[in-house]
């Protein structure tokens, strides 16, 4: 089974209100070296078989006009994440 994650964050001219107060917790919590912080968003998309060229065309199909709102949203990744040997370990989980 192959997998494409698709990454879409705000278009840089659109004010971020969850990135914002993220960057207004991070140093009271602790954490001083992060200076700004945009929050988007991430789709993982599951397909039976491998992931050719034609199914990350019409997975950025699909995110251009499903997964998105082009007006303040853009798509910035398309990738195939069955061709990973090894997936990330996520934050807490073993």
């Amino acid at each position: 089974m192959g997998r494409v994650v698709v990454e879409v964050m705000p278009k840089p001219e659109i004010l971020d209100p969850q990135g914002k107060a993220v960057v207004g917790a991070l140093p009271r919590l602790g954490f001083t070296q992060f200076s700004g912080v945009r929050q988007g968003k991430r789709f993982e998309l599951e397909v039976d078989g491998e992931v050719t060229p034609e199914i990350l065309e019409q997975a950025r199909r699909a995110a251009e006009e499903v997964l998105s709102n082009p007006i303040i949203e853009d798509v910035v990744a398309v990738t195939d994440a069955s061709a990973d040997a090894a997936v990330p370990q996520r934050a807490g989980l073993a």
